[in-house]
């Protein structure tokens, strides 16, 4: 039993989510900055998986998914993501417009 929560509340850490904060999100949305899509459906599947075998259990896991120090990593986790993704899309765009200055001299 001492396992079996370890490993939940591991999980719920690795995916650090909410059920209704998943469903509201677009996996593969264009302009979405948010690198944590993927993790979210991950869970979201998991929460239901487990749902079906024991809604105790996934119970469990939504309550440890809104505990404080969850919501608050992965609130500072998505901001600083964001800000790699805002610079990572000013980069590519700046070596774009190298490219075709210099390179192709457009």
């Amino acid at each position: 039993m001492l396992q079996s929560r370890a490993l939940l509340i591991a999980l719920i850490l690795l995916f650090s989510t909410t059920v209704p904060e998943v469903h509201s999100k677009a996996i593969f949305e264009k302009d979405r900055r948010d690198w944590l899509v993927l993790p979210d459906a991950i869970a979201a599947y998991i929460y239901e998986a487990v749902n079906k075998v024991s809604p105790r259990v996934a119970q469990l896991l939504v309550d440890a998914a809104q505990t404080q120090p969850v919501v608050v990593t992965r609130n500072f986790l998505i901001k600083e993501t964001t800000k790699l993704s805002i610079l990572a899309e000013q980069l590519m765009e700046k070596i774009k417009n190298l490219w075709y200055t210099k390179v192709l001299g457009y």
